[in-house]
């Protein structure tokens, strides 16, 4: 069977001081790019084969991407499902906050304007149905945020609520993800 592997875009300022993004689009820092263009780098360094490049559309993903892409010769396309969950009132908040903390327990929370983890599980289950049935023919990077690293992860492995809600993915950190 095949594979996919997941990398988290470099770091953002919000990253740096510990707020939400979300569904807004903040880019990269100067140590964001250059964190690209070494996973890009380490991702030829290491023999990765992949066909494709998937990336969200928001700014620090895409841009992620393309460095990656420059640097590995894989072609690069935006893949909208790969957007970030919106997080609603919560977005440019602190990310250890109580309140939000509380908030991300009901797994049907809109957040008050913005997404369920519901309902982004849906989008990205499906993108990775959709995978799974190219996989015996295609692999792909996926290049996109630390809520989209938890519902993959989630796909893949049996997660309790706790597990879910602790899991993250570091800035440009490569997973590798196996159809089974």
């Amino acid at each position: 069977m095949g594979c996919v592997y997941f990398v988290r875009h470099g770091q953002t300022v919000w990253n740096v001081e510990n707020k939400i993004c979300g569904a807004t689009d903040i880019a990269l820092t100067d140590i964001g790019h250059q964190q690209a263009m070494e996973t890009g780098k380490r991702i030829l360094e290491e023999g990765i084969q992949a066909d494709e490049i998937l990336y969200s559309p928001l700014v620090r993903a895409a841009d992620t991407a393309r460095h990656i892409a420059e640097i590995t010769g894989i072609p690069a396309r935006v893949e909208p499902r790969l957007i970030e969950q919106n997080f609603g009132k919560w977005e440019s908040t602190a990310r250890d906050g109580l309140e939000f903390k509380n908030a991300k327990e009901d797994f049907c929370c809109r957040y008050e304007g913005g997404e369920s983890m519901l309902h982004l599980a849906q989008r990205i289950y499906n993108l990775l149905d959709e995978i799974k049935e190219e996989s015996d023919h295609k692999t792909y990077i996926l290049v996109a945020h630390n809520g989209i690293s938890r519902v993959v992860q989630s796909y893949f492995y049996e997660m309790t609520n706790a597990e879910y809600a602790a899991f993250g993915v570091k800035n440009c950190q490569i997973l590798r993800y196996d159809f089974e």
